[in-house]
């Protein structure tokens, strides 16, 4: 156990280091989140109305949870590129522990994350953004996001060493989250949806983490009627749920998935 950690905190480090010796990757995960957190803020902001809240407020929700998602694909891309460019080969060739390469790619998006959030958190601010409830409350909604952003790291992770295509990860990728990402909560309130779509956004775990997000930061109405479904009247509980289950189920397919790459 000690070696994989050792050997996965020094893939982690490698990958961190990436980012500094690739200022362009730094560069746009900065960019991204200031630009989805100002255009969602002002086009959208001018056409819907959320009704007992500042749409500000209702989006910020969202949109964190949106930019960890596709934060996420991070660690598929950059999996599917190690393979693609022989990178693995060489690990394939070192005394070193056959996990450490997928915890190490997945433990170096949490620090992408941070970075990420810290900087959505600033732009969300400038904005008019506020958090109205107390810190540790704040804090729990960070973490919830981190925690989820983490297990959709894995499920990437699978998807990536799979495809063994950068370009592929990414259309494929493209495909399953930008739709899961708006047949939820996140942009929009679900009262007005169809049936069919109000009731998977209802169950969708994205709807309940962005719910959860936003109780945290208390950024709901207080005065709206509560959720009529068992997910989003236990958003916290659910999300939690959800990270249990994708770590549970994904964390082993991954590793055994690479580990099966590196003999082939």
């Amino acid at each position: 156990m000690s070696n994989v950690l050792l050997d996965s905190a020094i893939i982690t480090k490698r990958n961190l280091i990436k980012l500094k010796r690739v200022p362009d990757l730094l560069f746009f995960a900065a960019l991204s989140p200031i630009m989805f957190v100002l255009l969602f803020a002002y086009v959208f902001g001018s056409a819907i109305d959320v009704p007992g809240i500042d749409y500000k407020s209702f989006l910020m929700g969202g949109i964190f949870v949106q930019t960890m998602i596709f934060g996420s694909s991070l660690t598929g891309s950059s999996l599917a590129e190690d393979l693609q460019k022989g990178v693995m080969d060489r690990f394939r060739s070192l005394p070193m522990a056959r996990s450490a390469v997928v915890i190490g790619r997945t433990a170096a998006d949490v620090g992408n994350n941070i970075v990420t959030i810290t900087i959505m958190s600033i732009t969300g601010l400038i904005v008019g953004w506020r958090i109205t409830s107390s810190f540790f409350d704040a804090l729990l909604g960070y973490v919830l996001l981190l925690l989820f952003a983490y297990s959709i790291s894995w499920v990437m992770a699978l998807v990536g060493l799979t495809v063994r295509s950068p370009e592929i990860f990414n259309n494929a990728s493209f495909i399953v989250v930008f739709p899961l990402t708006f047949i939820a909560n996140t942009f929009v309130p679900i009262d007005n949806f169809p049936s069919v779509l109000k009731t998977i956004a209802e169950w969708n775990p994205i709807s309940s983490v962005t719910l959860a997000v936003r109780e945290q930061f208390g950024n709901t109405n207080p005065m709206a009627p509560p959720p009529e479904v068992w997910p989003l009247q236990n958003p916290v509980l659910y999300t939690l749920i959800w990270v249990v289950v994708m770590l549970v189920v994904f964390v082993p397919l991954s590793v055994r998935k690479y580990q099966k790459t590196m003999t082939a």
